[in-house]
C-alpha cells in the first residue's frame, strides 16, 4: 500500500446487509453506486453486534456503541453489558447506592418510582431489569413501587406494548410489589430533539399525576391511534378518578433506562420540576445530564481511540452530521469526550421546520453532503468524518416505501462525495454503524409480521475507495468488525495504531 494521504470517513447509518427478502428496503432500492463501489473497490461485511462490539451475545447493534468503537478501535463493555454483569454476580442487590435508598424508603414508608423503556429491544433498556429491581425492592421492605412505563414501537415490533406491560404486571405478582403508575410513549418520554413541550407531559404525569386518565394499561392502550411510540403520557387512576400516584417528600426515582442519551431530557426535566421537593433521584447506569444523578453502575473507559491519536499528530479532522446523528460524529467518535479538541471543526445541519421523515426521506442530506464536499477540498483538513443518517432515521418509522427513498438518496449524495473526494486526491472510507433498513418486519408475539424500524445483528459493509493513483489491496481482510475502522483509517492516515486498540486494519 503506499503512503497516508487526507481522507474521508463516511458513516452510512443503518446500512445493513442481508440477503434480499421480504422486508429488505436496500435491495429493493436503486442505489447503483453503493452496489458498484462493493463490486469493484477493496470491500466486506464487518460485525457491528453482539460480543463483537462489547455488547451482550446476539444484541443488535446500535448507534452510540457503533460510533463509539469505531472510534476507539476496540470492543467495549457496554453499559447494559455492565447492568448484566452486575446482576449476575449479585452486585446489584449489595450496590451501597441501591441498598442506602431503599432501606431509607421502607423505614419512612417513601415510595421508589422506575421509569424506564418497558421492551426488550436492549438498545436503551431491558424489561428484565425492572424485575430484578423490583425484587430487590421486595428484599428490603419497600411496600409501595410505582412503575412509570415508557412504551417502544421502534427497538421492538409497533403495537407490542400490551405484552411488554402485561409482563410488568407478571413481574408485580411474582415479587409481590409494584403497580403501574403511568404510561407514556417513547415519542414524549424520550425526545431528544430539545421539544421540551414533549418532555414537560411527561414531567407532570409522573411527578404530579397531571395529564390523561385510564384505569389500566389496557385502557391506554386502546386508545393509541399513533401506536406505541405516541402513546399519550396516561396517569392510571383509582375508582374515584384519583391518580394512583404522585412523587412525595422521601420518595425516590430511579431512572432504568441503561443508555443515557434518549432519557436525559426527561431526567434533567423531572430533577428541576422536583428541585423543591426532598427526593432522591438515581439512574441504572452513569447519563450525561446536566444534573449530578448518582449512578449505580458506571461505564467503561473509551478513550485513546481515533480523536486521540489525531490530536497527538496535530492533524485537523471536521465533524459533519444532522442534528440527529450530530453527537455520533463528536462525542461517542471521542470516546464519550465532550470536550471539543483544538484540531477539530464540528459542523451540525440542523432545520428550521420539525422534520417529517416519511415525507421527506432526504432529510438534509444534500447539505451535508455540502458540508462534506467543503470540507474536502481544504488541504489543510486531514480527515472529513460524516454520518449520513437517512437509512436509520427513516428506517426507524418502519414505513418500507419511505426507507427504499431515502437510500435511493443516499446514494446520489455518496456519488457526490466521492467525485468531490476523487477531485481533491482524497479515499474514502465509508461503513455502516448497525444494520436497520434491510429488515423492515420482523414477527409480533404472535408470529405475525409486523412493521419494525429497529436495529438487527446483520453485517455492515465497509468499502475503501481509493485515492486517485493511491495502492491499495484488492480485498479487505475477512472476519473484520467495526473496531477495525479506526485502525484502518489510520493505516491510510500513514499512522499507528494508538496503544490502547485492539483492532487491526482491514487493508
Amino acid at each position: 500500500m503506499s503512503g497516508g494521504s487526507n481522507g474521508v470517513l463516511l458513516v452510512l447509518d443503518g446500512w445493513g446487509h442481508a440477503e434480499p427478502a421480504p422486508g429488505n428496503a436496500l435491495a429493493v432500492a436503486a442505489t447503483p453506486l453503493l452496489n458498484g463501489i462493493r463490486a469493484k473497490h477493496p470491500s466486506g461485511l464487518v460485525e457491528a453486534s453482539g460480543e463483537h462490539v462489547g455488547l451482550l451475545p446476539g444484541t443488535v447493534g446500535n448507534s452510540e456503541i457503533g460510533h463509539m468503537v469505531i472510534g476507539a478501535g476496540r470492543p467495549l463493555d457496554y453499559d447494559s453489558v455492565l447492568v448484566q454483569r452486575q446482576i449476575d454476580t449479585g452486585g446489584l442487590r449489595d450496590n451501597p447506592l441501591l441498598t442506602g435508598a431503599l432501606d431509607a424508603l421502607a423505614v419512612g414508608d417513601g415510595a421508589l418510582h422506575l421509569i424506564g423503556l418497558v421492551s426488550d429491544g436492549q438498545i436503551h433498556a431491558h424489561v428484565d431489569h425492572l424485575r430484578e429491581l423490583l425484587t430487590i425492592a421486595a428484599a428490603h421492605g419497600v411496600g409501595r413501587v410505582w412503575v412509570h412505563a415508557v412504551t417502544d414501537g421502534r427497538d421492538v415490533a409497533d403495537r407490542t406494548a400490551g405484552h411488554y406491560l402485561g409482563r410488568v404486571e407478571e413481574f408485580f405478582a411474582a415479587t409481590g410489589v409494584g403497580r403501574l403508575a403511568t404510561v407514556s410513549g417513547r415519542g414524549y418520554a424520550l425526545d431528544k430533539s430539545g421539544d421540551l413541550e414533549l418532555t414537560a407531559k411527561v414531567t407532570q404525569a409522573i411527578a404530579d399525576g397531571r395529564g390523561a386518565t385510564a384505569r389500566d394499561h389496557g385502557q391506554v392502550l386502546a386508545g393509541a391511534g399513533d401506536g406505541d411510540v405516541w402513546v399519550v403520557p396516561t396517569v392510571l387512576t383509582d375508582s374515584t378518578g384519583a391518580p394512583l400516584a404522585t412523587v412525595r417528600d422521601g420518595d425516590a426515582l430511579l431512572f432504568a433506562n441503561f443508555r443515557s442519551d434518549r432519557i436525559q431530557q426527561l431526567a434533567d426535566d423531572l430533577v428541576k420540576h422536583l428541585a423543591d421537593n426532598d427526593v432522591r433521584i438515581l439512574s441504572l447506569t452513569q447519563y450525561d445530564t446536566e444534573a449530578d444523578i448518582p449512578a449505580l453502575v458506571g461505564r467503561a473507559d473509551a478513550s485513546g481511540g481515533l480523536a486521540d491519536q489525531l490530536e497527538a499528530a496535530g492533524l485537523r479532522s471536521v465533524r459533519i452530521a444532522e442534528q440527529e446523528k450530530f453527537e455520533h460524529v463528536t462525542y461517542y467518535l471521542n470516546g464519550r469526550d465532550e470536550r471539543r479538541r483544538e484540531v477539530e471543526e464540528h459542523v451540525r445541519i440542523t432545520s428550521d421546520t420539525a422534520p417529517d421523515y416519511t415525507a421527506r426521506p432526504e432529510m438534509n442530506l444534500d447539505r451535508v453532503a455540502d458540508a462534506v464536499i467543503e470540507a474536502a477540498g481544504r488541504d489543510g483538513v486531514a480527515l472529513v468524518a460524516a454520518n449520513l443518517a437517512n437509512i436509520d432515521v427513516v428506517g426507524h418509522t418502519g414505513d418500507h416505501d419511505a426507507t427504499v427513498r431515502a437510500a435511493e438518496f443516499t446514494d446520489g449524495q455518496v456519488e457526490r462525495i466521492l467525485a468531490a473526494a476523487a477531485a481533491a486526491g482524497r479515499w474514502v472510507l465509508l461503513v455502516g454503524d448497525h444494520g436497520n433498513a434491510e429488515r423492515m418486519t420482523k414477527p409480533g408475539p404472535d408470529g405475525t409480521p409486523l412493521p419494525y424500524g429497529g436495529h438487527t445483528t446483520n453485517p455492515v459493509p465497509a468499502v475503501v475507495v481509493p485515492a486517485p493513483g493511491q495502492l491499495l489491496p484488492d480485498t479487505l481482510r475477512a472476519g473484520g468488525s467495526l473496531a477495525d475502522i479506526a485502525p484502518t483509517v489510520l493505516t491510510l492516515l500513514g499512522l499507528p495504531n494508538g496503544p490502547a486498540m485492539t483492532g487491526r486494519s482491514l487493508l
